[in-house]
């Protein structure tokens, strides 16, 4: 096994592009952590084809995910060595040298941290400032970039996970911007050539509008040690510990359950004086995020009526707003706090 490995030295590739570091089995390790619908898999994808194919290194691309829906969590993987180390391992990332967070929220609810080496780099999509993310107990000793990749999406009118490749591909140091440019024109002139020019203007600002709020501790540089954060929670329960008869007491339609990550800059907001409460909104919502109030009408009959939505389970699909006859709903950019003021509780008692 080369000596190198695991040092600054790294390894180069069949073009001489170097890896910063590499762990003892000759890898350097990126994992998306995101949600459905932003994109991680095709960003990992994209990724992996421009290692491969432009820069001549060797890769391997996957992605972790359950339910398909838009709204479930994702992990996406990317393995990359020298073009003379085979990659024969297909198992998770769980000891990365780069972590990408595609929004701020997965750090409390994904466990995005967990495994990031010591020295690594840390990508965070937010609209939040450094003091603000502490409180999600940010590593220390490790270098941690905060991005708006959704405000660069909505301005560019294209996705999030453009202007993150733009941020991985800078923060890796190694990566050939112009390669990744070349393979996502390549990938969206297949399927979707009117994108192909936001998508560019997207990753070129992902590249640049990259804040670095905390270096690497000297002498480190993601090859790891032995305070890093731990690879994976112990189980909750075992066969001891397992509630009986199976059951599921964290269901994923639990009322503590967040969505509010799922939102891809927008949200449906309601016109109540426009409001005919016809109900539709709440027949197509996914999710039943609206709240409705029961009252006596004047001719003696119970009605219902639209009181407003909860945006804390609101995901932002907008089949609501597609479904209103009225157009009492209409989509609109998703300021910083307008859920929060505008919400409507739907379980006001379970409020703390």
């Amino acid at each position: 096994m080369s000596s190198k490995r695991g040092s600054l030295a790294g390894e180069k590739g069949a073009s001489g592009k170097r890896l910063p570091v590499v762990d003892e089995f000759g890898f350097f390790e990126i994992r998306l952590d995101s949600i459905g619908g932003l994109g991680a898999h095709l960003a990992g994808q994209i990724l992996g084809e421009a290692a491969v194919l432009k820069m001549g290194l060797n890769a391997l691309h996957f992605s972790s995910y359950g339910s398909e829906k838009k709204g479930s969590p994702i992990r996406s993987f990317l393995r990359l060595a020298a073009s003379d180390q085979e990659i024969r391992s297909c198992s998770p990332v769980e000891r990365p040298h780069l972590v990408a967070v595609f929004h701020d929220a997965l750090l409390k609810t994904s466990g995005g941290l967990q495994g990031l080496r010591k020295g690594g780099t840390l990508i965070i999509s937010t609209r939040k400032s450094f003091e603000e993310l502490r409180a999600f107990g940010l590593p220390d000793g490790c270098r941690i970039y905060l991005t708006d990749a959704l405000s660069i999406a909505i301005e560019e009118k294209s996705r999030v996970n453009t202007a993150l490749m733009g941020a991985v591909t800078s923060a890796s140091g190694f990566l050939d911007p112009d390669a990744v440019l070349e393979s996502l024109t390549e990938t969206f002139a297949k399927k979707h050539p009117a994108a192909v020019e936001p998508n560019k203007r997207t990753f070129q600002r992902g590249l640049t509008e990259l804040e670095l709020v905390a270096d690497a501790d000297p002498g480190t540089d993601g090859d790891g040690g032995d305070d890093e954060i731990p690879l994976r929670p112990g189980p909750v329960y075992g066969y001891l510990t397992a509630p009986i008869g199976g059951c599921i007491i964290d269901a994923g339609n639990t009322f503590t359950k967040d969505l509010s990550s799922s939102r891809s800059g927008f949200v449906p907001v309601l016109a109540a004086e426009e409001c005919v409460h016809c109900g539709m909104c709440d027949i197509v919502c996914p999710d039943q995020c609206f709240v409705w109030r029961r009252e006596m009408a004047d001719d003696g009959l119970m009605t219902v009526h639209l009181e407003g939505i909860d945006y804390h389970y609101c995901k932002g699909c907008m089949r609501c707003v597609d479904s209103c006859p009225s157009g009492a709903l209409t989509k609109q950019p998703e300021e910083e706090d307008f859920a929060e003021e505008h919400r409507v509780a739907m379980f006001p008692t379970t409020e703390r």
